[in-house]
């Protein structure tokens, strides 16, 4: 039976009630409004699928390869072409990726254990309120795999048995990124592979389990996937159907490619430039072989979106595609790495799709890899007030329609160098204190190499200030409107109240905790 009853007095009248009829109360009204908004609330959350590369640089054409990615992240959803790591290397960005923190706060300077790099310390403080555990409690079924932090799995930092909290299925990389002959952690045991291509190539086993889990998945509950491939990290090392493609393809020789750093900190001012042909030779293939990687990862994304949609998921997921860190390849007469303040190795790609994040959108607002963890723990529900991070989400940067918001005009770039107690033999004319040396007495990273730096970016603003601890003092200085490959540093050019104010913020945003670091003017 159905139809309209009226149960008297006071009674509302209910049109559709099938079955037996109940006497309803003059509170029905209130409790019927408590049911749906329990309704709306109770609706299953978004899933979230995070995509972490490793070293992918987003200014020297990073993402030129990955036509699948482009496609199905970032043009069905939101590119934010103003998209910084608050610290150029490994561990301590993928540490502030887990905690929302910059390194002075959750204490990884490097990717050394006695730089906290999976350390005990970190284990027992930071690791222990990454954002994972935030999302366990909300009855997200978490699934890692790939790559963690460089120090992972070591005996030194507690061995593979070492499964952090807040996931329910873990395949953690021990050590840094291999594409073959590797040790996993297997939710806390030891899975040694081979090269075998079929079965052990690393890119591709992170997919087919992520394909795995999501099949076991519960239909219940939603789900957050972190992925973490090693490509385009050295060794390298392409699928075989891929180890021929681009060889025409060569690093690009615009900006400071091959360019002296002569009024820059003194770790710059030692390369030979420009460079030997060796170099120029080496530097290109690297290029092109990272490209080759990375065509396996941009795979992966259209086998995840495939699979999302075939499990009519797609819609109700958030895909974030990003990268630890930049990179460079001849700037500055630097054949590879990272680890400095520059653009290119700060700098890193993030697309964005999903729930109300319109297609094709180019964002300029400006976001950090700490933005991270407060924006996925934005979309899960979580209050963010209660959490101890430095990042602020951008949800309302990508789909505001969901929150509102505002961009920070400038945030903080910090990192701590590292160096040998002893000189490098490769290089004894420079002495100790310098590491990640080249055959032609070229070193990437020193002790001196310590610096931090305020990167103002908004309408009216786009300058760089950075100070080194070293001997010198080593202040550097870029209006990157004018110059925006910093090939001038115009330290001597700035007005001496400008310094002083930018100072005086850079001291404040060093020593910023939480709030503070999202309020400091």
């Amino acid at each position: 039976m159905s139809g309209v009853w009226s149960g008297g007095p006071g009674v509302p009248v209910v049109p559709g009630v099938p079955g037996p009829l109940l006497r309803l109360t003059p509170a029905w009204p209130l409790l019927a409004l408590l049911a749906l908004t329990c309704c709306v609330r109770c609706d299953k959350p978004s899933n979230i699928l995070l995509i972490v590369a490793d070293d992918q640089d987003q200014t020297l054409g990073g993402m030129a390869p990955m036509k699948n990615t482009r496609a199905l992240i970032g043009d069905a959803g939101a590119t934010f072409v103003n998209s910084f790591t608050v610290t150029p290397l490994c561990c301590p960005s993928r540490s502030s990726i887990l905690t929302g923190r910059y390194p002075h706060n959750h204490d990884v300077r490097n990717n050394s254990l006695s730089g906290n790099c999976s350390s005990a310390q970190w284990q027992k403080g930071p690791e222990a309120l990454a954002f994972p555990v935030y999302l366990n409690k909300l009855k997200y079924q978490t699934f890692f795999a790939g790559k963690y932090l460089n120090q992972y799995g070591k005996k030194e930092s507690g061995g593979v048995g070492h499964v952090p909290p807040g996931w329910d299925q873990w395949h953690a990389l021990v050590g840094n990124s291999q594409y073959y002959n590797y040790t996993l952690s297997v939710n806390g045991k030891e899975e040694k592979h081979g090269d075998v291509y079929e079965k052990d190539y690393l890119t591709d086993l992170v997919l087919n389990r992520s394909l795995a889990f999501l099949d076991n998945r519960s239909p219940q509950h939603p789900f957050f996937l972190m992925l973490s491939p090693p490509a385009p990290h050295s060794p390298w090392t392409a699928a075989p159907k891929y180890q021929k493609q681009f060889s025409d393809v060569k690093a690009p020789r615009n900006g400071s490619f091959n360019k002296a750093g002569k009024d820059k900190h003194w770790l710059l001012r030692q390369p030979v430039s420009p460079m030997p042909s060796s170099s120029i030779s080496f530097l290109d293939d690297a290029y092109r072989r990272r490209w080759q990687t990375l065509l396996s990862v941009d795979d992966m994304v259209a086998a995840l979106v495939k699979k999302l949609d075939d499990m009519k998921e797609l819609n109700n997921t958030y895909i974030f595609y990003t990268s630890d860190n930049g990179y460079h390849t001849g700037q500055f007469s630097l054949p590879i790495d990272k680890r400095q303040l520059y653009e290119f190795d700060i700098r890193t790609p993030l697309l964005v799709r999903g729930p109300g994040v319109k297609p094709n959108q180019t964002l300029q607002a400006p976001v950090l890899n700490i933005d991270l963890a407060p924006t996925i723990l934005d979309i899960a529900g979580t209050n963010l007030s209660t959490l101890n991070v430095d990042g602020q989400s951008f949800l309302a940067q990508m789909a505001p329609s969901l929150r509102n918001g505002t961009a920070r005009p400038f945030f903080l770039v910090e990192y701590t160098g590292e160096g040998h107690p002893v000189p490098d033999p490769s290089c004894p004319k420079l002495g100790p204190g310098l590491s990640e040396c080249f055959p032609d007495c070229v070193c990437e990273d020193a002790f001196n190499n310590t610096y931090a730096c305020v990167r103002t970016l908004d309408a009216k603003n786009n300058m760089q200030y950075c100070e080194f601890a070293d001997s010198e003092s080593f202040v550097e200085v870029y209006d990157l409107t004018a110059d925006p490959h910093q090939l001038e540093n115009i330290v001597k050019k700035v007005d001496p109240a400008v310094l002083q104010a930018m100072n005086q913020r850079l001291i404040k945003l060093q020593s910023c905790v939480g709030d503070g670091c999202r309020r400091v003017a």
